[in-house]
């Protein structure tokens, strides 16, 4: 969609770029947020000195909203996290689409390098952080209130002040170096496994060019995804201890809740609370439900971006050809 022909100035391929990958983050979302809503309350549950876990396995979670006939109460804050995912993913990708077409165009550069994308990525994802934090402090908060008992987004928000909505606001946007871990792995994985593909063909006499299968990329993107999450996990937990809900505000009974403490509300204090209750294996508790969850939702919302990326395309090439008819009328009238 090149010129701004009936654009009046909009970036129609980054607004293309934003809504496929928004679309498909809220596909991505909805799919897979009872898994989301059992990650998020086992992280945030954390021993004290008053009893043990509530929760010792992620299934401990399911089985309680099973129990309690709360089965829906597994997408508590689901409405508010589609909010978050779908206005998160179309400012990432519009941002990220608009930062690499700048950059490209000052720079005169045909491609851009491994360096500048990462540079370009962590500044998208550090505007996605700053837009979307409180969606993204309410719906964890949401999720891990007492099942039944979530209240609505301006509920929720209403229940501290604004600075408090934005708690956890650094550690995501320490967060953003997370694809940058990723692709780095990705890139080195790639290297390595090109350059093995070439050896065997070079020895065999075939001189066809080397490209990655669809199956290897895929693999490699779950593996890369896998080692960023291992690295940052610890401060993944974090922002879900530091978000999470009052367990006083749910007014649940003292023996489903030991020792009511309240959750911490710094990096440090939460560190502090892992490290004393459970020692080193606290700071990696839930992680396994984290990069499956993390794994499955990549990979479904890229599937679903590039099955609508057409779509989305001839849809705003017809809003733009609309615009430019109506602006032609208006001035010829």
């Amino acid at each position: 969609m090149e010129g701004e022909e009936g654009g009046g100035g909009v970036d129609w391929d980054s607004l293309a770029e934003a809504a496929s990958g928004a679309v498909g983050a809220l596909v991505s979302t909805t799919v897979l947020y009872p898994l989301d809503t059992c990650k998020t309350k086992f992280q945030a549950d954390v021993q004290t000195d008053h009893g043990g876990h509530k929760y010792r396995n992620l299934s401990d979670v399911f089985w309680e909203a099973i129990k309690k006939k709360q089965f829906l109460s597994l997408y508590q804050g689901l409405k508010t996290k589609n909010i978050q995912s779908f206005i998160s993913q179309f400012v990432y990708f519009y941002g990220y689409s608009y930062f690499k077409r700048v950059y490209l165009e000052k720079s005169g550069a045909k491609s851009i390098g491994t360096k500048a994308n990462l540079l370009i990525a962590a500044a998208a994802g550090a505007c996605t952080v700053v837009v979307t934090q409180p969606l993204d402090t309410a719906s964890s908060r949401m999720q891990t209130s007492a099942f039944g008992k979530s209240k609505g987004l301006r509920a929720t928000l209403a229940e501290g002040t604004w600075l408090e909505a934005f708690d956890g606001l650094g550690i995501s946007l320490m967060l953003t170096c997370n694809p940058s871990i990723q692709y780095t792995v990705f890139d080195q994985l790639k290297h390595k496994l090109i350059q093995r593909q070439k050896s065997k063909a070079e020895s065999a006499g075939d001189s066809t060019p080397v490209a990655l299968s669809a199956f290897s990329a895929f693999l490699l993107g779950a593996i890369s995804k896998s080692v960023a999450t291992i690295l940052t996990y610890p401060l993944i937990r974090c922002k879900v201890m530091i978000q999470a809900a009052d367990p006083d505000d749910d007014d649940e009974d003292e023996s489903e809740r030991p020792g009511h403490s309240r959750p911490p509300k710094t990096m440090l204090g939460a560190m502090c609370a892992m490290w004393h209750n459970e020692g080193i294996p606290g700071f990696f508790k839930g992680i396994h439900a984290q990069i499956l969850k993390t794994v499955l939702s990549s990979a479904l919302l890229l599937m679903i971006k590039e099955k609508i990326s057409k779509f989305t395309w001839i849809s705003l090439l017809a809003l733009r050809r609309y615009l430019f008819v109506s602006q032609k009328r208006i001035k010829s009238a």
